[in-house]
């Protein structure tokens, strides 16, 4: 049977549809309707038939009836001949809530001679789907596991930030000073190496071994470290050797002598950076654009940004709650090792959370279709050209590295200034906590704001307001460090 066609008999009044070969003539089979018949669609299979009947002329199905066409081959139809064939659309099957649900193929609908001197189309309404608060399941399916994600991977990374300056500032004869030459020497280069493998990996392994195989070796690490690393710190950081080679080469070597003396600190200090610009910004950023569409994006986003600052304060109680538990214990007892035991194990179980939820959604939540693009493959070298003949990317490179170069100037000495205050891992933790927590709840707030801000005064302001505030407090803050003392009472 190579070509089947759909009549409808005596279109206004008779309310059966047949279905003939159209090569015989051969009535095939018969199908009754209480009303009249008006558009008809055959399945993917070729071997069912779906007809729709309609009560008014403004064609809102009442019913829709699928019956299974006997005498039909398996084969897929590669169109119908009637010259009653007006319009291709999106295929459609039956459902129990008597609409018609749009599919991924193209079907032809068929009109009858009546519909078409009308000039009425039929009109397919897509299924009311449940909602749930104003969101289908659908979308919940994903936003739900990716929130989650987002923020368990915003509370790790609040107390690795934290936990990080802790080690570093306060370690025995160090303070903020290092993390210049620290930043530059040892983070810059392993960040760069870490984007040549990344880059290589991407080319072997799928997605979701891509995404194991780099977060699986954060989590590892930071477990260690807490359990293993730091307690035997004492054993393996090598002091007197660093002592040694301080008098053999002098102060021009100080600061990779000072890397040396407390290389795993360092090393933690280097994880815990990378876990923000990887497992963040790479990790799941990259997953969030994969599996949601632009319209979701546009809608969900903003609201991933004020979750992270619900994470920004629940982690500050956290790493403050456990930076207080050296009160509690007895003399004689590291009690910063406890509270890094304790903090670090919640690491790796919101690591392993955020694993566990990728999985789910890798597994139970379909990928959005999207028209795929040809894209120039181009290497390492290609992409910087190209990055660098842009006048948009060297504008927002300046930009970035404008914010960095003046973060760094009031933090290391802001950071000097508190250990000063706080010369205890515990005290400085302690503190590192409480500011985080304040820091969650001002940028939630200002995020709320900043909508207004937009409506009103345009994002020109709105983006001038962050280094206005940072000129005007690092401006005061660097005049109380100069010239304080002549605001300090007389005794």
């Amino acid at each position: 049977m190579e070509k089947l066609e759909i009549g409808l008999e005596h279109f206004r009044d008779i309310k059966v549809q047949k279905l003939w070969d159209a090569l015989t003539v051969d009535v095939l089979h018969s199908f009754d309707h209480k009303h009249i018949v008006r558009v008809c669609t055959f399945s993917e299979d070729a071997i069912r038939v779906t007809t729709v009947q309609f009560i008014v002329l403004g064609f809102h199905p009442e019913s829709l009836r699928q019956q299974r066409a006997l005498s039909l081959k398996p084969n897929t139809f590669p169109g119908l001949a009637s010259p009653d064939c007006l319009v291709k659309f999106h295929g459609s099957i039956s459902d129990p809530s008597k609409r018609i649900f749009l599919k991924d193929r193209t079907s032809h609908i068929c009109r009858d001679e009546a519909a078409a001197s009308a000039d009425a189309e039929p009109v397919f309404i897509e299924p009311k789907k449940p909602k749930i608060l104003g969101i289908e399941p659908g979308t919940l399916k994903k936003i739900i596991p990716l929130g989650l994600m987002f923020f368990c991977i915003l509370f790790n990374y609040t107390i690795l930030r934290d936990t990080k300056d802790v080690l570093v500032v306060t370690a025995k004869g160090r303070s903020a000073e290092i993390i210049p030459f620290l930043k530059t020497w040892v983070n810059l280069p392993v960040a760069v190496g870490f984007m040549l493998l990344y880059t290589k990996l991407a080319g072997a392994l799928s997605r979701e071994a891509l995404f194991y195989s780099v977060i699986v070796p954060f989590i590892a690490f930071f477990g260690a470290f807490g359990f293993v690393l730091y307690p035997l710190s004492n054993y393996i950081h090598p002091q007197a050797l660093a002592d040694r080679l301080l008098d053999m080469l002098g102060p021009r070597f100080l600061g990779p002598l000072a890397i040396m003396r407390i290389w795993s600190f360092c090393l933690f200090y280097v994880m815990a950076e990378l876990w923000g610009s990887v497992v963040i910004s790479v990790l799941f950023w990259g997953f969030a654009n994969q599996i949601t569409t632009v319209e979701e994006a546009k809608r969900f986003y903003p609201l991933f940004g004020l979750g992270a600052n619900v994470a920004l304060v629940f982690s500050g109680r956290t790493v403050k709650y456990f930076s207080n538990m050296r009160k509690s214990l007895g003399p004689g007892v590291d009690g910063w090792a406890i509270s890094l035991k304790a903090m670090m194990s919640i690491v790796v179980v919101m690591g392993l959370a955020i694993c566990g939820l990728y999985w789910w959604v890798h597994t139970f939540v379909p990928l959005p279709t999207r028209s795929k693009k040809e894209k120039p493959k181009m290497g390492t070298m290609e992409s910087l050209k190209f990055l660098v003949s842009s006048r948009y990317i060297r504008n927002l490179a300046t930009l970035v590295v404008a914010y960095g170069i003046s973060i760094n100037l009031v933090e290391i000495t802001w950071k000097s200034k508190l250990k000063a205050q706080f010369p205890s891992p515990n005290e400085y933790s302690s503190f590192m906590g409480d500011f985080s927590t304040a820091t969650g709840i001002m940028t939630f707030t200002m995020m709320l704001l900043s909508q207004f801000i937009f409506d009103k005064y345009g994002w020109g302001v709105a983006a001038k307001i962050t280094p206005t505030v940072l000129l005007l407090t690092g401006v005061g803050f660097f005049w109380l460090i100069l010239f304080g003392d002549t605001l300090a009472p007389s005794l």
